[in-house]
């Protein structure tokens, strides 16, 4: 069987010397991983809220249309909200990447299998649903493809990226965000707007 990328090193080569992307991390192993590339007040990890990361990266990146946002997030979690790329596909935005860590099980339950192991293509989803821009990653001369369109700057693109990463399913060390969901939100906001903004 041909050797995966290790989701962990693929997330700390996407966000090395991000600067002011904006990361929104779906619950779990995608949390832990923007984490474990260093904490950052542009980082969003959720605790919750299954199938929301693409949902509060589209907000995001329509509420900042000159800011780049990347939401990072596991098969699993992407499965549970796949409608959520109907309507990003609908609104096109682009300067949002969205990227699967898809390591075909659900990693925090047991790791049972998903469908993507199975043969379903969150790929040809991702297409179907206008995401035009959608890429299977499968070694590194494709994962540094897709770092050069996440960081590319303004209307380069035509609607969302949109990659599924395949990821190796090993079990790591946790490495936790803060759990305080007040305190993420209010540390994202001062990163983004400025305490005066933010606190206003």
């Amino acid at each position: 069987m041909k050797k995966r990328l290790q989701r962990r090193e693929v997330v700390h080569f996407l966000l090395h010397q991000r600067d002011d992307l904006m990361v929104v991390a779906g619950l779990g192993a995608p949390a832990w991983d923007i984490t474990a590339a260093g904490d950052h007040p542009l980082s969003f990890p959720l605790w919750g809220a299954m199938g929301g990361a693409g949902l509060i990266g589209l907000g995001l990146a329509l509420a900042q249309p000159k800011r780049n946002v990347l939401v990072v997030t596991g098969d699993g979690e992407m499965l549970m909200g796949l409608g959520s790329l109907a309507v990003i596909g609908a609104h096109k935005p682009p300067n949002l990447s969205i990227v699967v860590l898809d390591n075909e099980h659900y990693g925090e339950t047991g790791m049972q299998k998903t469908v993507t192991g199975l043969g379903v293509d969150l790929v040809g989803i991702a297409k179907s649903a206008g995401l035009a821009q959608s890429m299977l990653v499968t070694n590194k001369t494709g994962l540094e493809n897709l770092r050069t369109e996440i960081y590319k700057k303004g209307k380069s693109r035509p609607g969302a990226l949109f990659a599924q990463v395949k990821v190796s399913s090993e079990k790591l060390p946790l490495v936790l965000p803060p759990r305080d969901g007040a305190y993420l939100k209010n540390r994202f906001r001062i990163a983004l707007l400025g305490p005066e903004v933010a606190l206003a």
